[in-house]
């Protein structure tokens, strides 16, 4: 077990005086706890020491020390200090079984003792998580946290994404320390799939803001599903086409399955896996491909739908006729020819009414002419001639 950290809390100030000669000598002691494992100190405070004797004894009643002497041979427990005012002892690598009083105990003329009571705790060890039984998607999961030995009994906590998820737990005490459980239930779905829960233990035996945890990766099956990608969305004549199956499905399907609608996969296709190969396209080679997937929980199809046109076409795969837009631009070009003919019709109708204008103004002119030729010009008077 590795190293754990010292803990060493003084609860009690315990004080004797002597009686008899050696009246007015007093000894104290302090409570102790340390983490299993780890290392703890036991003081024995004198008060007023006269040299008399003084003996360090196990909750067994073994004697550790004798006026600094070592008495029993555990070198786990080591004399750190023995002088007028203080013995001090070290233990090292503490167990449960070290746990009780020991004595601190000054003889005089009568014995007399104090109790330097020592407890032992024990941090929880890494948590052990299972599931019942395997989760499925649309189903509920039930995990489980065990702490087989702590002491005092730890608290389990679960979390997922951060956020506590409410357990049941419960405690069995073995001797001195404790196993604890806790439970957990929750739905799950195909998205749930890879997600982290943990179960956190802690106890006082740890130190502060501490805590013992273990992960768990949900593993949630699901049926499969499959969707075909293509290496180019432009085929012609003599292309090479490659068809992929992406699948996803836990378990994950090992098998996967090309065809094409009734008929057989041309001879020159190579179904490799999730990959068809189809080297050298010709206008046979059209038709509705398919790939299957399956596993113990449901069946995958995709279809993918491969026209190969002549050479200089350039057709994508898969891809609708846009109607609509085809339709928009014939409608535009028709606006634009009837604009043109109903401009042309107009531009005829006014060139020919200014022909007819310049026509009647012609002969207005003439009109004026005449008279003025009948009527003479320049201001001079008409000359009149009669016949009789």
């Amino acid at each position: 077990m590795g190293r754990a950290r010292r803990f060493q809390w003084p609860l009690l100030l315990l004080w004797a005086a002597a009686a008899g000669p050696g009246a007015g000598q007093e000894v104290q002691t302090e409570n102790v706890t340390v983490a299993e494992g780890g290392v703890a100190e036991i003081t024995c405070r004198l008060h007023q020491y006269d040299g008399s004797i003084v003996v360090i004894q196990n909750p067994a009643r073994q004697t550790l020390f004798f006026n600094g002497t070592r008495a029993l041979k555990d070198e786990r427990f080591q004399l750190e200090e023995f002088s007028p005012r203080r013995v001090r002892i070290r233990l090292s690598d503490a167990r449960l079984e070290d746990e009780g009083g020991y004595f601190c105990q000054l003889y005089t003329e009568d014995t007399h003792h104090q109790i330097a009571t020592l407890t032992v705790l024990v941090a929880p060890e890494n948590p052990v998580v299972e599931v019942r039984e395997q989760a499925v998607e649309g189903g509920e999961v039930e995990l489980s946290c065990l702490v087989p030995r702590s002491r005092p009994a730890a608290v389990l906590r679960w979390y997922r994404d951060r956020k506590e998820l409410k357990g049941v737990s419960s405690g069995q005490e073995n001797g001195k320390v404790w196993s604890v459980a806790s439970t957990v239930r929750f739905r799950v779905d195909r998205k749930d799939d890879g997600d982290i829960v943990i179960c956190e233990a802690q106890n006082q035996a740890l130190p502060s803001g501490h805590s013992k945890q273990t992960q768990y990766v949900l593993d949630v099956q699901y049926s499969p599903t499959a969707r075909i990608h293509a290496s180019q969305a432009v085929v012609r004549e003599g292309d090479t086409l490659v068809l992929t199956c992406a699948v996803t499905g836990n378990p994950r399907p090992s098998q996967i399955r090309w065809n094409r609608g009734n008929e057989s996969l041309p001879e020159r296709a190579e179904a490799v896996g999730e990959t068809l190969t189809l080297p050298g396209l010709v206008s046979a080679d059209n038709g509705t491909y398919t790939c299957e997937a399956a596993n113990k929980h449901g069946h995958a199809r995709a279809l993918y739908v491969l026209v190969v046109y002549d050479p200089g076409a350039v057709v994508e795969a898969q891809t609708s006729v846009p109607y609509a837009i085809v339709g928009g631009i014939l409608a535009l070009l028709v606006f634009l020819i009837i604009c043109v003919l109903v401009g042309m019709v107009w531009c005829s109708v006014r060139q020919k009414g200014s022909y007819l204008t310049h026509e009647a103004s012609g002969l207005d002119e003439q009109g004026e002419a005449r008279e003025a030729f009948l009527n003479g010009s320049d201001g001079h008077k008409r000359k009149e001639e009669f016949f009789i």
